[in-house]
């Protein structure tokens, strides 16, 4: 008997070739098979929004071969992803290899792991409609939004724009932030500090004001704290009130996408995008040393915080096992799940607690390692017992005037032991001497500073994807995609590790936000997704929840017509054209960023975006080193004395001239040190000192 198993990725289809038998013949759609064409709207207004799929015309040949393996199949079962993009293209394979609607031939599981591949194919299912109903709306209106919309950004800004039902708001949310930035005020305040200390200790501690007995004051200006001590001038300080008491950090719960993608960022330093790869991996499989392929989490895209109560069994017997008793609560910890969440999967876990990211380090790559860690640890401390603590409060009174200290002792470090945050582990307070309610306090000096109240912080990806979930803007599947979108359409960019709009991004959103205020709104596309949610449920119909949506929607492109033209600002820059004499402003283009002479078309002269000055010289005339951009896009390090001096290198100079054919050295990636000089195969492995200049020109360029 000949079995059929498709599944999406061709690594998946690897890792799972390996658990099944020779009767299994598995192989990958590569996503998408049949799709809305790319030349044309591709949807029947006119006939309740109907789709006009269509074959890809990258996969005809796959097509064909999986129609050929279809047609000598006894059985076929469709395995792609368990959500509603993986349904979507399990229906569209069905209906290409002709499989009947009442046949149960799809198969969904949370791992790829042995059991649960196996497991899945012994309980097929028939394919989810409402499921497939919620991708196609959701297909549908992100068509018709970027293909509507886009025309108008292209006449009314300049032509390679897009607008998106998400992107939109993500690119707003960046956009607002910066304004609040540019708006804010600071406001004055100081803190005032008492330095004291016990009759019977000299160890001196700080108290801060707090205000009267009956009511806090925030001092505002260096005269409101100049009366204040002067009411203090003098007088006794007395313990009023002292409490000790306790308190508890409770454990984290399990990830989310989300939550995974804040925390590398965090802690790791990763990209959304660079997270989700990673992650990726893991769940397709990895060749484990020993075991075999296997993949080591689970399912990626989730906004659940369920788990398998097997699951949960196996990490208590872990905890016991790897810590002491006392580490395991008395029953497992449960985690209450946000609202509108899709909790058709579990949390994201490790699929299997034998594989420690220590046993198996040797078959991962240093950054799935560094990934498969995070996601073992903070599984292994949602279980944990809560982290304790001992602490003191204490008010102290001075001639009518309060001020308040406290100190916060970890009793016991519980789920810390495996994962805690910096923040968590520097939150200890000062120790305070011992003392007793009515003791008298010696007062040794005032401790008086002036502060401002700072703008709102500029997002990261971290907290920008922090933001759209709290939102309820996109999915899970879509947070880092637009992310990238808005980056890679120059709406916003990187300034470090923070985003900021860019001039391009701040007009396209001002015109959107004028004349399309639905798109660009954020309630209202939380309350879209909201409506996705019910028909994935079989709450709504789709057609009607985009008919709802298209008559207000084509009003509004209607009124487009009437749009007058925006131009984009340009940054000005202090370098003057050599051809004309104007000073050079910076654009935007395919390939990024470059300056460019403001009098075009009648001046044409171009140059590459100068970076941060490198502290190594040339080393072929001395001049100084530049981070530039080639024409595809690619860093590289070029001479500022162009084009007097042609050097230009993919590494950094070292300052050093080859041994062996006396070129310049550059630093290369993974610790060698390489010849600039292609012809010339000199390298070596470079020093610490190198390495660490290495990485550090690597987190610069990326």
């Amino acid at each position: 008997m000949v079995k059929l198993l498709i599944v999406e990725s061709p690594a998946k289809a690897k890792t799972i070739g390996k658990f099944l038998g020779k009767e299994f013949k598995v192989m990958a759609s590569g996503g998408h098979i049949i799709d809305l064409p790319k030349s044309t709207l591709g949807i029947k207004v006119e006939e309740n929004f109907a789709p006009q799929y269509t074959l890809i015309a990258t996969k005809k040949e796959l097509a064909a071969s999986l129609k050929k393996e279809a047609a000598h199949a006894d059985q076929i079962y469709l395995a792609t992803d368990p959500d509603r993009e993986g349904e979507a293209i399990s229906w569209h394979l069905a209906n290409l290899l002709k499989i009947k609607e009442d046949n149960c031939c799809r198969v969904v599981f949370n791992e790829i792991t042995h059991n649960a591949v196996c497991g899945s194919i012994d309980r097929p299912r028939c394919i989810d409609m409402d499921l497939v109903n919620a991708q196609q709306a959701r297909r549908v209106l992100d068509r018709l939004v970027g293909y509507e919309i886009s025309p108008v950004l292209w006449k009314k800004i300049k032509s390679g724009l897009s607008a998106g039902r998400v992107q939109s708001v993500a690119t707003r949310l960046v956009v607002d932030r910066e304004r609040e930035i540019d708006a804010f005020v600071p406001e004055e305040f100081w803190s005032l500090d008492v330095l004291l200390s016990t009759q019977k200790a000299k160890k001196k501690f700080p108290a801060r004001f707090y205000g009267t007995l009956k009511q806090k004051i925030e001092p505002k200006s260096a005269t409101e704290v100049e009366e204040i001590l002067k009411q203090l001038d003098g007088q006794s300080y007395s313990v009023k009130d002292y409490k000790e008491g306790t308190k508890q950090r409770s454990a984290p719960p399990p990830f989310t996408t989300s939550v995974l993608q804040q925390d590398a960022s965090k802690k790791l330093g990763f990209t959304t995008k660079k997270t989700m790869m990673l992650a990726q991996q893991l769940y397709e499989g990895v060749e484990i040393a020993g075991v075999g392929a296997v993949g080591l989490v689970t399912y990626i895209r989730t906004d659940s915080m369920r788990i398998a109560a097997e699951a949960i069994d196996e990490v208590r017997a872990y905890i016991q096992e790897s810590f002491s008793e006392k580490y395991l609560p008395d029953k497992p910890n449960f985690f209450k799940g946000k609202k509108n969440i899709q909790d058709a999967h579990e949390s994201l876990r490790p699929t299997s607690m034998s594989l420690s990211p220590d046993s198996i380090k040797e078959s991962l790559t240093n950054d799935q390692f560094r990934l498969y860690k995070l996601i073992f640890e903070r599984f292994v401390a949602c279980q944990m017992a809560n982290a304790k603590y001992a602490t003191i409060n204490v008010d102290i009174e001075a001639n009518g005037y309060l001020f308040k200290a406290s100190s916060s002792k970890r009793t016991f470090d519980g789920y810390m032991i495996i994962y805690s945050d910096k923040e968590e582990e520097n939150e200890h307070e000062a120790a305070l001497p011992d003392m007793q309610k009515g003791d008298a306090l010696i007062w040794h000096e005032f401790l008086k500073e002036q502060h401002f109240t700072s703008p709102p912080q500029r997002y990261t990806e971290a907290s920008l994807v922090k933001e759209m979930e709290s939102n309820g803007i996109g999915r899970p599947s879509t947070y880092a995609p637009t992310i990238s979108t808005i980056l890679d359409r120059d709406y916003i960019e990187r300034d470090k590790k923070n985003l900021k709009p860019t001039a391009l991004g701040i007009v396209v959103t001002d015109l959107m936000v004028a004349n399309f205020s639905n798109i660009a709104d954020v309630k209202f596309t939380a309350e879209m997704e909201e409506k996705l949610d019910e028909v994935e449920e079989g709450k709504k119909n789709w057609v009607e929840v985009i008919r709802e949506f298209y008559g207000p929607f084509k009003t509004s492109l209607e009124k487009a017509g009437d749009i007058e033209r925006v131009k984009v600002p340009t940054e000005p820059t202090d370098i003057p054209c050599e051809k004309c004499g104007a000073m050079m402003v910076i654009r935007s283009g395919k390939f990024g960023k470059f300056i460019a002479c403001p009098n075009f078309p009648t001046c044409k002269n171009t140059k590459p975006l100068p970076s941060e000055q490198i502290k190594e010289p040339c080393p072929k005339c001395g001049g100084v080193l530049l981070q530039r951009i080639s024409k595809k896009g690619k860093k590289f390090f070029g001479c500022s004395n162009y084009p007097n001096c042609d050097f230009a290198a993919t590494g950094l100079p070292t300052g050093e001239k080859c041994p062996e054919c006396g070129g310049f050295l550059v630093r290369g990636f993974k610790g060698k040190i390489l010849c600039n000089n292609f012809e010339c195969k000199y390298m070596k492995t470079s020093t610490k000192k190198d390495t660490e200049t290495e990485t550090e020109t690597e987190a610069e360029t990326e």
